[in-house]
């Protein structure tokens, strides 16, 4: 196949997930009643003024070489994304009839593979085992803690138009972004699953886990490494308490992870930001964090860790199963460019770093950095029972690069 029979293949198959999508988000809208599709229908911008967290507060690890905290809100609603139990904008699911929950979800499994859309399930349906393991307490801003309901869906712009569009899904440990430009190219991250618990019994000698090859995957490259290699990806000897990038719009050079209170749509009072404050700096203590366990494993748009192009075949095999878990969550046209995009030369630059310890039940933590592509994974917070895991364009999220392109174009 030569290249522009690859690149119209390509386009065809971007063009179906499209349209799927835009029928999909189509009829989710058709059977709103029109103050739910005020709340689900929004503008689409591409305007971006930078990361969003409300405070600029100082860093139980600061150093003298650390700026200021992040205080730019971005005034484009599409960019702002929460992974957390907090109002991800949009309308949530509680309130829709059973018929429009379900068109929601048809939207959702549009932008999902059936082994993902398995997995996101699987994570909404954890809400219920997490209430009852928490003793039914009330929190986060509302009479119920942890709700299955509260996952929201937006929808911005028109969808399939010619104009830009785009669509989100988000709740507690699910956060799901498409753009669709052109009618055909889709842009599919941010793209954040976590699971909390992320091992629980079943009956029997079962267990539930629905990221197990995230994390096992990982730990088995790891160990595949000889000890040079492993000197090179094992960047801190203790792992970070969240993701680094956090729920960044944008990310800069030596991002640290950020506080709790930071990653909720919600602002905490005084008395509670005092109160995780307390929480975060007894993490802190948990993890074995230094200063410089912290200025290792800060965001750089150089990658940190070991290149796949210093690991040999067996490593390699491992790297590949490893992206896959994150391209696997993509529908099956989606997931085919991105693993093209991934082949060859581009393999070689992908980098693996780690940190942490180095056997399960230890707090651990991955990144996997290369040209346009960034995986975080941690496993450190509820006695290392508790995964966050994103992927990430950090020069394409939400089609940034694709919407430059279109609007030159129309210009």
């Amino acid at each position: 196949m030569t290249s522009i029979d690859a690149e119209r293949s390509i386009r065809k198959a971007t063009t179906e997930a499209a349209e799927r999508m835009a029928q999909a988000a189509a009829n989710l809208l058709a059977a709103l009643e029109p103050e739910q599709r005020r709340k689900a229908s929004l503008d689409f911008s591409d305007t971006q003024e930078g990361p969003l967290y409300t405070e600029a507060q100082p860093r139980v690890m600061a150093h003298a070489d650390q700026g200021p905290g992040d205080t730019a809100k971005p005034t484009d609603e599409r960019r702002r994304w929460f992974y957390t139990p907090t109002d991800h904008g949009g309308v949530p699911l509680r309130e829709l009839t059973p018929l429009q929950q379900t068109k929601a979800l048809q939207l959702v499994a549009s932008g999902l593979s059936v082994p993902g859309f398995n997995v996101a399930t699987a994570i909404i349906g954890l809400e219920l085992a997490l209430e009852r393991e928490e003793g039914w307490r009330t929190n986060f801003f509302r009479d119920r803690g942890r709700d299955p309901g509260l996952y929201y869906v937006s929808v911005f712009g028109e969808p399939g138009g010619k104009a830009p569009w785009g669509w989100r899904f988000g709740g507690h440990h699910i956060s799901l972004h498409y753009t669709v430009v052109n009618g055909a190219i889709v842009a599919p991250t941010p793209t954040f699953f976590g699971s909390h618990p992320a091992e629980l019994p079943l009956v029997g000698p079962g267990v539930l886990r629905p990221l197990a090859g995230e994390e096992d995957l990982a730990r088995e490259l790891l160990h595949l490494l000889d000890e040079e290699q492993r000197t090179q990806a094992v960047i801190s000897s203790a792992a970070p308490w969240d993701l680094v990038t956090g729920n960044r719009s944008a990310l800069r050079e030596g991002d640290e992870p950020p506080y709790g209170w930071e990653i909720f749509r919600e602002e905490f009072g005084a008395g509670d930001r005092e109160e995780r404050l307390r929480r975060h700096e007894r993490a802190v203590q948990r993890l074995g964090l230094t200063p410089e366990n912290v200025a290792a494993l800060r965001y750089s748009k150089a990658p940190k860790g070991l290149p796949a192009k210093s690991m040999n075949a067996a490593q390699r095999q491992a790297l590949l199963a490893l992206v896959e878990q994150y391209l696997g969550r993509m529908p099956d046209e989606i997931a085919a460019v991105e693993r093209e995009r991934l082949a060859g030369p581009a393999l070689d630059g992908i980098h693996f770093a780690w940190a942490g310890g180095s056997e399960r039940r230890q707090p651990h933590y991955y990144r996997l950095q290369g040209p346009r592509f960034l995986v975080e994974y941690d496993n450190t917070q509820d006695n290392v029972n508790h995964i966050h895991s994103v992927w990430r364009d950090p020069e394409g999220d939400w089609g940034a690069d694709l919407l430059t392109q279109h609007y030159a174009a129309a210009h």
